[in-house]
């Protein structure tokens, strides 16, 4: 914890995202930053890394997407937070069974982290791929932007109404070194920012990504400036919450947010209403969003699982059923985790193929 001093060298205190940004992406001090979370030996398991299923079912959402954009001779795929490139090799593998669209994509992996695009570029080796800090860089389209529990990692403000006024979530340390929040009057910049969203204006207890949505406002510049469309998949949210969504894990277990600063994740929940409010406010159109669970289903991936599980003997169908079930079932990741998809107002192509 006495690393964590250094953060607070200018200031006693900051915003609670602020402490956030530092704590996960800081060069020396973010927990992005210094290790690979991902997998049974890390901290937290994705989607990605639980089946190349999930990896195939992108993969034939995307080509779709690419015959409704009418089949581009180039196209650029953005995987936003890759993590340890789990799914940007099983699209790969499967574009190989589309000759023509993968002849037509770019993959460009927009990573923070320096520790994981280490990783990604010595498990990723191919000319296909490109890697980005900044998404200015990229200038041709259309654009395809993806991001699996991207959402949930960008840090948030945290408000409280109390006695009918709002207060700023902040984060000090005190003489022992230990983390402390408290809460003090915001600036009135930041609460005229809140009146415009609708999803949060009742809320007692409002959480707010500004650094996320600034980082998001490039993308939708891209969408409605060389076409295309963004689709997030992350757990959160459509019905109002009323608590602090903010959790921390570490090697698998939920840990206090103050223990284990910079060792351990740190997200909140997503709020879908809320960020369909930005999409439309930057002139982009989100038909529905719906559950992880219908949208693998309406991709196939039951059908892809009995193809799958005819070569195998029971032990392989039973592992291969675990990690579908686990994608699809109501009370794992099926209704937990949700799907938006943001597009140029001028592309028809929604969210479910239709």
């Amino acid at each position: 914890m006495k690393k964590i001093n250094k953060l607070f060298l200018k200031k006693k205190s900051m915003p609670l995202d602020s402490f956030l940004d530092k704590v996960l992406y800081d060069r020396d001090f973010g927990y992005y930053q210094k290790k690979n979370p991902f997998g049974e030996k890390g901290d937290f398991i994705t989607a990605p890394n639980i089946s190349n299923l999930f990896g195939e079912m992108i993969t034939i959402w995307l080509v779709s997407f690419w015959e409704k954009l009418r089949k581009p001779k180039k196209i650029n795929f953005i995987e936003m937070g890759p993590g340890n490139g789990d799914l940007c090799l099983s699209i790969l593998q499967t574009l190989k069974n589309f000759p023509q669209v993968y002849k037509s994509i770019n993959i460009i992996l927009y990573e923070r982290s320096e520790t994981l695009r280490k990783i990604q570029r010595k498990r990723i080796n191919t000319q296909k791929v490109k890697w980005i800090k900044n998404l200015k860089l990229i200038k041709d389209g259309p654009v395809i932007f993806f991001g699996n529990e991207f959402l949930d990692a960008l840090p948030i403000k945290q408000f409280k109404k109390i006695n009918g006024k709002l207060f700023e979530k902040y984060v000090e340390i005190n003489k022992k070194n230990n983390v402390n929040f408290f809460f003090k009057k915001p600036v009135k910049k930041q609460i005229e920012k809140l009146k415009n969203f609708e999803a949060i204006k009742n809320n007692i207890i409002i959480e707010y990504p500004e650094h996320g949505f600034k980082e998001l406002n490039e993308v939708c510049k891209k969408i409605r400036q060389l076409n295309g469309g963004a689709l997030f998949i992350d757990y959160g949210y459509i019905k109002e919450h009323n608590f602090d969504t903010l959790q921390s894990v570490k090697k698998h277990k939920f840990n206090d947010i103050r223990q284990n600063v910079g060792e351990a994740d740190i997200t909140s929940l997503v709020n879908f209403n809320l960020y369909k409010e930005y999409f439309n406010m930057k002139n982009l159109n989100v038909d529905k969003i719906i559950s992880q669970s219908e949208f693998l289903q309406k991709l196939g991936i039951m059908e892809r699982y009995k193809i799958l599980s005819n070569g195998l003997d029971n032990i392989g169908k039973s592992n291969l059923y675990g990690r579908v079930r686990r994608l699809i079932h109501p009370k794992m990741m099926g209704e937990n985790f949700k799907v938006i998809f943001a597009k140029n107002k001028k592309c028809s192509f929604t969210i479910d193929l239709n």
